[in-house]
């Protein structure tokens, strides 16, 4: 990688940094044949995870299972950026025209709540995963970034975020907290907080193993089926043997493509992680960050960043979005090309960390559904549901996912199943090669967007506006 100082130990994908820092769990066992339980769970990660703690908690006496292709955390889930923020994917007003402005309102409410809930989880399991509820600060770094970050705080003043959920940040305020070159303008809100994704995942997969739960790992399910018309069980079928269930749970993400049937349900999009080596004191006098708050930009191709529990600056941002076909890369490497952009990307925001080496590039894959828009549903007719379509706001809302179908499957009428995101039914993605060609062209275009509002624009540019409408956000 031309140009781009690594260290000596560098290492391309493999896993996330993450697991690097804390060790690949070793696998559990997988499933030994065809099994019965009350609750089946495909998919290993947070969703999974979450939803069977909650259900086992909730009633301890459930036999309840989690089908998981590699191992717990394996995913997105351990791969992420470590934002526990309150953010939720999707538009307002789409979740707004099915239940009303109150209900979009409340589940803005529920996220903020959320992000606590999983601090208090943490800390009564046990969980040792690097919180620190330092918040959330965005930049903008140009005039139109600038117009943008005004626009959304208006927005949002109208979608249930008050002005201690959200606000402007002083000059001095800004210039306290950390230095990132060219801001023009930020934000800050308090919902959210800096999570190391993997011991999250491990320390949550875990609890849900002490707690009775079957965990099986090296388990691929190629088929899930709903409970027959005349009556009977829902089923997930592996190579392994085919399990049936009172209640099937997709909770695959970005993964749901390889599902039978399945194939245009959620996109796999790409995202893309550098981690730098530890940095000196000399280098954070310059930067700042003391309160370990999440970064983020205002950018249409934006990036995500954090500092490290140790001292580290690691931060994301999309590289090559979508492969043909709905493939996944399991492997976690990211394209040269991506390493070198997020590369000059840090270097632009921090100019103190020029000299920090990289010694971590991975990627990940999250889902999006053709609306953009998050969802959380349960059928008791056919026993299947599902949660996701999180487009890389998952950590947090995993959580109020896990609660959300704890209250489906236990047939409870309560204020979370009465959110907006709760039973929602979205379109398909277009068949190849249209979905390609289209995910191509709206990056493209994003990209475009940026360079000319970097240049001069004041504006939003035309080709975000192009790119949002082929998109269908």
């Amino acid at each position: 990688m031309k140009g781009i100082p690594l260290t000596e130990d560098f290492a391309n994908g493999g896993v996330s940094f993450w697991y690097r820092q804390i060790g690949v769990p070793d696998r559990r066992a997988a499933l030994p044949g065809a099994r019965s339980y009350d609750v089946v769970i495909v998919g290993g990660g947070y969703t999974g995870l979450w939803t069977a703690y909650y259900l086992k908690k909730a009633q301890p006496d459930l036999r309840i299972a989690i089908l998981e292709r590699e191992f717990a955390g394996f995913g997105a889930s351990g791969r992420n950026g470590g934002w526990l923020s309150a953010e939720f994917a999707g538009s307002r007003k789409r979740y707004a025209k099915a239940r009303g402005r109150q209900a979009m309102i409340d589940l803005q409410h529920a996220m903020f709540r959320s992000v606590d809930e999983v601090i208090e989880v943490t800390r009564e399991e046990g969980i040792e995963a690097d919180i620190h509820k330092g918040g959330l600060v965005h930049v903008a770094t140009n005039p139109a970034q600038r117009r943008r970050l005004r626009e959304e705080l208006s927005s949002l003043r109208t979608w249930g975020y008050g002005e201690d959920d959200l606000r402007v940040l002083s000059r001095d305020e800004q210039q306290e907290r950390l230095q990132v070159a060219g801001t023009l303008e930020a934000t800050y809100s308090p919902h959210c907080a800096r999570i190391q994704p993997a011991k999250l995942a491990v320390g949550l997969a875990s609890t849900v193993a002490a707690l009775g739960v079957d965990i099986f790992e090296n388990t691929t399910v190629t088929e899930i089926r709903p409970r027959p018309a005349s009556g009977g069980m829902a089923s997930a079928v592996t190579s392994r043997g085919v399990v049936s269930a009172e209640y099937v749970i997709r909770a695959t993400e970005g993964f749901t493509a390889s599902l039978a049937g399945q194939h245009r349900q959620w996109l796999p999009m790409n995202s893309s992680m550098i981690v730098t080596e530890p940095l000196p004191a000399e280098v954070w006098k310059h930067i700042g960050w003391s309160g370990n708050e999440l970064l983020g930009d205002e950018a249409h191709a934006y990036i995500y960043a954090q500092r490290t529990a140790d001292d580290r600056i690691a931060i994301g941002g999309r590289g090559v979005p979508y492969r043909y076909g709905s493939r996944t890369d399991s492997q976690g490497a990211t394209q040269a090309q991506t390493v070198a952009l997020l590369w000059r990307m840090l270097v632009k925001l921090f100019p103190a960390a020029a000299d920090a080496r990289v010694q971590h590039a991975w990627c990940g894959v999250l889902g999006v559904p053709r609306d953009w828009c998050s969802t959380a549903h349960l059928d008791h007719t056919t026993g299947l549901g599902w949660a996701g379509g999180y487009v890389g706001s998952g950590v947090t809302t995993t959580n109020l996912a896990g609660r959300t179908l704890r209250d489906l499957v236990l047939r409870r009428d309560t204020e979370l199943t009465a959110l907006p995101w709760v039973g929602r039914q979205v379109r398909q993605w277009e068949p190849e090669p249209l979905r390609w060609t289209g995910v191509q062209l709206i990056y493209a275009l994003f990209r475009a967007a940026d360079r000319h509002e970097n240049d001069r624009g004041t504006t939003t540019s035309a080709y975000a506006h192009i790119a949002n409408l082929i998109s269908g956000r």
